[in-house]
């Protein structure tokens, strides 16, 4: 009986990090890399990263939390003409139209920021299995510093 359940989440020094079981019982972790959207895995900092006892700069996230951190991130460092982009214009729109009427969003509007965003992240997946069963991209994408 598996006592951990899997996937864990974290952030890692303001990144995102993932752990997942692999299929011998073992663990991989996998870092939010800013510059290609992609988690790369680094397995090397499971135990910083679980047993961290004395640093604010590693904490425990819930799915909700992962999701939005890493999509914000992205957001935020990357752009492009993809399908995914125009969702982030709507969330970002969100924001601003509260931000201008001196507001937090409405729970409506955080449930639907939410919904893009569980939906942003699972375009992200499918399209880095793409690339990794040896497809294209599908869409263009660049880092905020690749400019």
């Amino acid at each position: 009986m598996t006592l951990t359940k899997f996937p864990r989440y974290y952030e890692y020094y303001a990144k995102t990090f993932r752990i997942d079981e692999t299929p011998d019982g073992g663990m991989v972790g996998y870092l939010h890399n800013w510059d290609t959207g992609r988690f790369d895995q680094r397995t090397d900092l499971i135990d910083k990263v679980l047993f961290a006892t004395s640093t604010p700069d590693i904490s425990r996230l819930d799915e909700d939390e992962f999701i939005s951190e890493t999509e914000s991130n992205r957001s935020r460092y990357l752009s492009g003409d993809g399908p995914i982009f125009p969702l982030y214009e709507t969330i970002r729109a969100l924001y601003a139209a509260a931000k201008s009427e001196g507001r937090r969003l409405t729970a409506e509007e955080w449930a639907l920021v939410m919904n893009l965003r569980r939906r942003t992240i699972r375009m992200w997946e499918d399209e880095f299995a793409r690339q990794a069963a040896g497809e294209p991209p599908s869409f263009e994408y660049r880092s905020k510093w690749d400019r």
